[in-house]
């Protein structure tokens, strides 16, 4: 007995160990916070066709309140960022760009204004916004069992449940019977705040249950004026610490960051908070006066905005304006790929024209 228990004593000190191993290695964790590409695959295909995802293509902002890292490669990509991903090939990313540049540039004159990028914009949006309403026709069958062409509260919280591992003829058997579920109490949180947006979607006159069309815009608010408004009053709710629906700096940039013990680790933090600021003063807050209201956060979040659109194509411009001429030649934007792109193509600027 007791040398059972030394050995079970020395396994419990090797997966400490072995636990406090792997938390050393994660030194270049981001704070918890911030979001990133490579989180938005972590569900599971089947609960990603069912959950209203927290990463928007083409919105600014995540619906969590985290700013969009990817939003510059996804108006000027569309639905070609699948094709500049790091590991691909860099002379077929050139050819590939070259021609994206030949599309902006639609006068033709070997330069894009912001006029023109203003336009790729929109046109980049609007290709999100159609491969949206294509993926919810999936969606809405997957969580539409009868067919009807309507979806009732119960039986999408079926298939929301049956998602996260729970046995679903076990599950409509309870909610027939109107027998009391037992959930854990992050699944009971999750599934309040669904009920909420999904009541929210239902358009007047309101009859408790959802179309395909009201569904894209439970999945997708930035698919109806209502539904955006109210993402947005999500973001300010948890953002906003005085509870005057108002957002400051110092709220806009107080989320609780990760705990790091290292320098590294707080640089990133330091680096988080800037983009947060510089985002706030410079782009958010419209009127300068220190506050984001509801209506100005609104604005920013329309990804149909033409004004926001114009103005982003400016700051892109800018990005890549190496002789501030206010406009974009094709070298500028080899140059500046990464940030177009997300791909680095700058060993490929040299020698364009005898491509272009």
């Amino acid at each position: 007995m007791a040398r059972c228990r030394d050995l079970w004593s020395r396994n419990l000190l090797a997966l400490s160990l072995l636990f406090y191993f792997l938390l050393t290695l994660d030194v270049h964790a981001r704070p918890a916070n911030m979001s990133s590409s490579k989180d938005k695959s972590l569900a599971s295909k089947d609960e990603n066709e069912i959950l209203p995802p927290d990463h928007l293509n083409g919105l600014k902002m995540e619906m969590d309140g985290h700013l969009n890292k990817d939003f510059h490669q996804e108006v000027f990509l569309g639905k070609e960022m699948d094709n500049f991903e790091e590991d691909s090939e860099p002379k077929r990313n050139r050819k590939k760009l070259i021609e994206i540049f030949t599309k902006v540039d639609v006068n033709k004159d070997r330069s894009v204004s912001a006029k023109e990028m203003q336009h790729w914009i929109m046109e980049k949006t609007k290709e999100h916004f159609k491969e949206a309403v294509e993926e919810n026709k999936n969606s809405f069958r997957a969580v539409d069992p009868d067919g009807d062409g309507y979806v009732t509260w119960n039986e999408y919280k079926v298939k929301f449940l049956a998602s996260k591992g729970f046995n679903e003829t076990e599950v409509t058997d309870k909610i027939k019977k109107k027998e009391e579920l037992k959930l854990d109490e992050e699944t009971q949180e999750v599934l309040e705040s669904l009920k909420d947006r999904w009541f929210q979607a239902d358009n007047p006159p309101a009859d408790k249950r959802l179309d395909e069309e009201e569904f894209l815009s439970f999945l997708h608010p930035e698919h109806s004026k209502g539904m955006l408004r109210y993402m947005v009053k999500e973001i300010v709710r948890d953002l906003d610490q005085d509870r005057d629906w108002k957002l400051t700096l110092s709220e806009f940039i107080s989320l609780p960051v990760g705990t790091v013990e290292n320098q590294q680790g707080q640089d990133i933090d330091d680096d988080w908070v800037k983009e947060r600021k510089k985002e706030f003063e410079e782009v958010i807050d419209s009127d300068r006066d220190g506050i984001v209201t509801m209506n100005e956060l609104e604005a920013y979040m329309d990804p149909m905005n033409e004004h926001n659109a114009l103005n982003e194509a400016k700051q892109m411009i800018a990005v890549a304006d190496e002789n501030q001429n206010h406009r974009l030649e094709l070298e500028e934007i080899l140059r500046y790929s990464e940030y177009f792109t997300g791909s680095k193509l700058m060993d490929y600027a040299k020698n364009v024209h005898e491509e272009f």
